[in-house]
């Protein structure tokens, strides 16, 4: 029997504060974080990012530019079609783009899940748990509503949905 493909699995991680929140938190939260996180996931040659819905670019080709970091996850043997149709039903459900605030429903959360479905291992805790964090302080409450209005949907990447058009 043959073995079956490996495709690489990244996270790709950007501080949306390009280093503010590092000189920033001590003083407004009164402590210490080292960014605020946005990530997406790249595999199969595109860069996937849920937030306001499923959307994928060429890696790196956000107006974030570059990421800051990229974490190996691992690899998958889920193929570019299994995948895509996964997103496809994640895009209609969990990560529409109502559904999606910076709280619960957010590129973090969407990475996490993904990592899950394609490698079984979950993106490191220090980002995941970065809005309760910042919600634990008075600062963060305070500033809940206006967060939890805020969609984050960095420009440059194309809605993953039926049918999937190659760019």
């Amino acid at each position: 029997m043959e073995p079956p493909n490996l495709y690489p699995v990244k996270l790709y991680v950007y501080d949306l504060s390009k280093g503010l929140a590092r000189r920033l938190s001590p003083i407004m939260l009164g402590k210490q974080l080292e960014g605020i996180w946005h990530t997406s996931i790249v595999v199969h040659k595109h860069e996937f990012f849920g937030s306001g819905g499923v959307s994928s670019c060429p890696p790196g080709g956000t107006l974030l530019g570059p990421a800051d970091s990229v974490v190996d996850v691992g690899s998958t043997e889920v193929t570019e079609e299994i995948f895509l149709e996964y997103l496809s039903s994640l895009g209609e459900s969990l990560f529409r783009g109502e559904a999606c605030n910076l709280s619960e429903h957010n590129c973090n959360t969407f990475s996490n899940e993904v990592a899950q479905f394609l490698t079984g291992r979950k993106i490191p805790s220090y980002i995941t748990d970065l809005p309760s964090e910042v919600l634990s302080t008075p600062f963060g409450q305070a500033l809940r509503p206006l967060l939890d209005s805020i969609q984050i949907q960095p420009p440059g990447g194309s809605t993953v949905g039926r049918p999937y058009s190659q760019s």
